[in-house]
């Protein structure tokens, strides 16, 4: 049986509903600025945005 990564590509694209993609998507890219942007770092109480203003 061939690898995975040697077969063609449209061999390894697999059918998914469009709205559990962009479910998953959304959930993934919203969690990810939740966490960069969003949340206070534990070290000084700061989120990025105050970091940089008090730093320039």
């Amino acid at each position: 049986m061939p690898d995975e990564a040697t077969q063609e590509p449209s061999r390894r694209i697999r059918p998914r509903p469009i709205e559990e993609e962009m479910h998953r998507s959304y959930i993934d890219y919203a969690m990810s600025v939740i966490v960069g942007r969003a949340l206070p770092d534990v070290r000084d109480g700061l989120k990025p945005v105050q970091r940089r203003i008090l730093h320039t």
